[in-house]
């Protein structure tokens, strides 16, 4: 005997909120499957079926959820109204303004379910395939209620560099689920305002995406890593939005720049080149020579030496070769010359030049801030010490190594928690030289993992 099933309270609480009959529902699930270009049959008895706990088949779960937040001039979800488990949250969705308010509701509700999601290989390549022109059409379809310009951007865009400058100083965990209330509860819903024009309505879709691209970064941090390539995704559906090229390559370099630190180069290089097909000139120079410093990781990660060469050295022409102001979305990330000199000491790891990567790591350091970007000195002063060990230059190791610890106090930081943990081994072997300074590195190393 069949179970019967179990009406969704939730739907039928939220066709309530909004007052409207099943009739005038399933004629908005019809008129919004239309502009998407499929013909459906909904008529208020399928309505009817899905209040009885009946699910909608194919994409008829999107529209409705589209029309209930029509009507409700805020975004409805699917999670809102019982049609999809926090479990089965995808970056794929065709709706980024939705996924964004599900992931940041999902961060203050259920945090544990995206610290442990699961970061794919797959997950990569979907930049690739993602078609942007059928999001456009959902999008720009709405016409909301409130009316959104520049000053409401503004605010958006100054409470995102207030909380990535304490990022840096403090880590990722400092202020993660603020940074996620307000994306789902502030920001996105913003985005279903009306615009004065174009060119305010591409500027909160950038304020927006760089937040989702700050609430991800903070994730990476934390080594929650399929929480931050989900709101990667969501980041690169919403940079489309402001900014097919720039910003969306800018995008696909986070998302290929997290899977070479994972050490999972599959499909980066594709990507990385994606982006570059998108971004070159439509970026400026110091934006541009940060797409082209992540191809030559990608090149050095897949095995490919004479092509990352090539790249670093495109890298470094493209830094010098253009006054532009850097975008706003790639300034996220620090100072050019900064990130430039310690990727490119990166891409030298991979390719085994040990005194070209410590020369790299000690520019990168007179290009940062130290009190500014504290976490990056920290983690560039632990890879300096790598670099000095694979030397045999031990002393230098643990001095380094010991700056290293100096400034990781006090940062919530599984990165920096795993920098530290890395030194362990060799500083045993140092310990047993009797190298002066290994037993009480190891010592701090110890207390600072604990």
């Amino acid at each position: 005997m069949a179970t019967p099933r179990k009406p969704n309270t939730q739907l039928r609480e939220a066709i309530a909120a909004v007052g409207c009959t099943y009739d005038a529902l399933a004629k908005d699930v019809r008129r919004i499957a239309a502009e998407n270009g499929e013909m459906l049959q909904t008529n208020k008895s399928a309505v009817a079926h899905w209040v009885n706990g009946a699910k909608p088949t194919g994409q008829a779960g999107q529209y409705l959820a589209e029309a209930l937040s029509r009507r409700a001039a805020r975004p409805v979800t699917l999670t809102e109204i019982g049609l999809r488990a926090l479990s089965e949250l995808l970056p794929s969705d065709i709706d980024p303004v939705i996924t964004a308010t599900d992931l940041g509701r999902a961060e203050a509700e259920r945090r544990r379910f995206l610290a442990v999601a699961a970061f794919t290989s797959a997950g990569v390549a979907m930049p690739l395939e993602y078609d942007h022109e059928a999001t456009a059409r959902t999008l720009r379809a709405r016409c909301g209620h409130t009316r959104v310009g520049e000053a409401d951007i503004e605010v958006v865009r100054h409470i995102t560099a207030a909380f990535s400058a304490a990022d840096e100083r403090l880590g990722g965990g400092h202020g993660l689920t603020t940074v996620s209330a307000y994306l789902a509860d502030t920001a996105a819903p913003m985005l279903r305002a009306r615009f004065p024009n174009d060119r305010c309505r591409a500027a909160a879709f950038g304020a927006v995406a760089e937040l989702a691209y700050l609430a991800g970064w903070k994730h990476h941090d934390l080594g929650h890593e399929g929480a931050a390539q989900r709101y990667y995704h969501v980041g690169h559906q919403l940079a489309c939005e402001a900014d097919p090229h720039g910003h969306a390559a800018w995008m696909m370099r986070a998302l290929a720049h997290q899977a070479l630190s994972l050490k999972q180069p599959r499909h980066c290089v594709a990507l990385i080149e994606g982006a570059l097909v998108r971004g070159l000139g439509h970026v400026d120079g110091r934006t541009e020579a940060l797409l082209h410093i992540t191809h030559a990781r990608a090149y050095a990660a897949a095995g490919e030496n004479a092509r990352a060469a090539r790249a670093l050295l495109a890298s470094e022409d493209a830094l010098g070769r253009d006054s532009r102001p850097q975008a706003t979305f790639s300034l996220v990330s620090g100072p050019a010359e900064g990130t430039v000199a310690s990727h490119t000491a990166r891409t030298l790891t991979d390719l085994a030049d040990h005194v070209g990567t410590e020369r790299q790591h000690r520019a990168a350091l007179n290009r940062w801030d130290a009190v500014t970007y504290k976490r990056v000195h920290a983690l560039t002063y632990a890879d300096l010490g790598d670099s000095l060990a694979a030397q045999a230059r031990a002393d230098e190791a643990v001095t380094a190594w010991a700056q290293a610890l100096d400034l990781m106090d006090g940062m919530t930081s599984d990165r920096a928690r795993k920098a530290i943990a890395s030194l362990r081994s060799t500083l045993a072997v140092y310990q047993r030289r009797k190298v002066p300074g290994a037993a009480e590195l190891a010592r701090r190393a110890r207390a600072a993992v604990a």
